[in-house]
């Protein structure tokens, strides 16, 4: 009787785990990576504006695009995408 508790606590045990590290590992899995092209349409869309540089940034552990727009009232708008997209 022992060794069958034993067993199912472990098995209990394991699904437990297997079920925590797919809830952690899932996030990152679905997230996908966008392109620089991606990252200027998207700030375009954001604030209509004529593109005027670009730049790859490293925020801790994360890309960022740093987009500088000249709109069409004449002012520089920086908008800042962030690269991992869920």
């Amino acid at each position: 009787m022992r060794i069958v508790r034993r067993r199912s606590f472990r098995l209990v045990v394991l699904a437990l785990l297997t079920l925590l590290a797919v809830a952690l590992l899932a996030p990152a899995v679905l997230a996908r990576e966008i392109s620089v092209q991606e990252a200027v349409a998207q700030a375009q869309r954001e604030s209509s504006g004529k593109l005027l540089s670009v730049q790859t940034l490293n925020v801790g552990k994360r890309k960022v695009y740093r987009i500088k727009l000249l709109t069409r009232d004449g002012r520089v708008r920086i908008v800042q995408v962030v690269a991992e997209q869920p």
